[in-house]
């Protein structure tokens, strides 16, 4: 099966990705970390790793030995290697789904906002019990898009106001794979997990301005700017400034915060 075909993601640049999720990723990376428990270990993988955040944030333990990001997208894996300069870090290319590593390989196993994309979420949830060893914990993080994602809903909600296709868009969105309550519980426990503990992790989204909003709609990364994008320029207008409208509120323009809530759940490999 091809990385292409076991993947929702819209993915184009790590400057794109920095601006559409990297700057809130980092902010959530450090607290997956500890939900993760890890105290030491010879090598950890983290699995989506994107422009490598969560990597990075591993990093700050010392007594991990070595970390391994992976991602589908050739240019996140590139943009990450440039921002390394820890030599127990690397990264490279490959399919969530279908892990070119040998079974047992790591102690454990991480994914950041990556669940949610995989059609199958299952193929990659085994793939990761599967190189993990006995004993390993595997650890995970997806957004509460239906419940806690107040950006996300902002655009979700304005755009289903307006037509049959922004509805549309909008009921294919916030109910992707491992977003509901208790679905990644549920998924973990189906894996054959033990001792398995699902949590919610909050951060907050802080916006200069309504472009610094908007902007990453227009980009080229993530199910937003994919909707945005199959727009002609007139209903683009049109969304842009209802949502406009929706992020003033009836101030100025000006500085906003919304909160961004996880859902996490950890396992032990049998």
């Amino acid at each position: 099966m091809d990385a292409s075909e076991t993947s929702t993601f819209v993915s184009a640049d790590g400057d794109g990705y920095e601006l559409q999720m990297g700057r809130w990723s980092r902010r959530l990376a450090p607290l997956l970390a500890d939900f993760s428990g890890i105290s030491s270990a010879g090598c950890v993988l983290d699995v989506g790793c994107g422009t490598g955040n969560l990597g990075f944030a591993l990093a700050r333990n010392p007594a991990i030995g070595r970390i391994c990001g992976l991602d589908r997208s050739a240019d996140y894996v590139e943009f990450a290697g440039r921002r390394n300069r820890d030599p127990r870090l690397s990264f490279r290319v490959g399919d969530a789904c279908q892990l070119p590593f040998p079974d047992r390989s790591f102690d454990h196993s991480l994914s950041m906002l990556m669940l949610q994309f995989i059609p199958q979420p299952e193929l990659a949830i085994a793939e990761m019990r599967r190189v993990t060893r006995s004993g390993g914990t595997l650890t995970t993080a997806t957004w509460d898009t239906r419940g806690g994602f107040v950006a996300y809903r902002i655009i979700a909600d304005t755009a289903a106001m307006l037509d049959e296709p922004g509805k549309a868009w909008r009921a294919r969105s916030l109910v992707r794979p491992m977003s509901r309550p208790g679905e990644l519980q549920d998924a973990w426990i189906a894996a054959g997990l033990r001792n398995v503990v699902q949590d919610m992790l909050t951060i907050r989204m802080d916006f200069a301005c309504f472009g610094d909003f908007w902007g990453p709609a227009e980009g080229h990364e993530g199910p937003i700017a994919e909707f945005v994008s199959s727009l002609d320029s007139a209903a683009k207008m049109k969304l842009s400034g209802a949502v406009r409208l929706a992020y003033l509120d009836g101030e100025e323009d000006g500085p906003r915060s919304y909160a961004a809530t996880a859902w996490v759940v950890r396992g032990e490999v049998p």
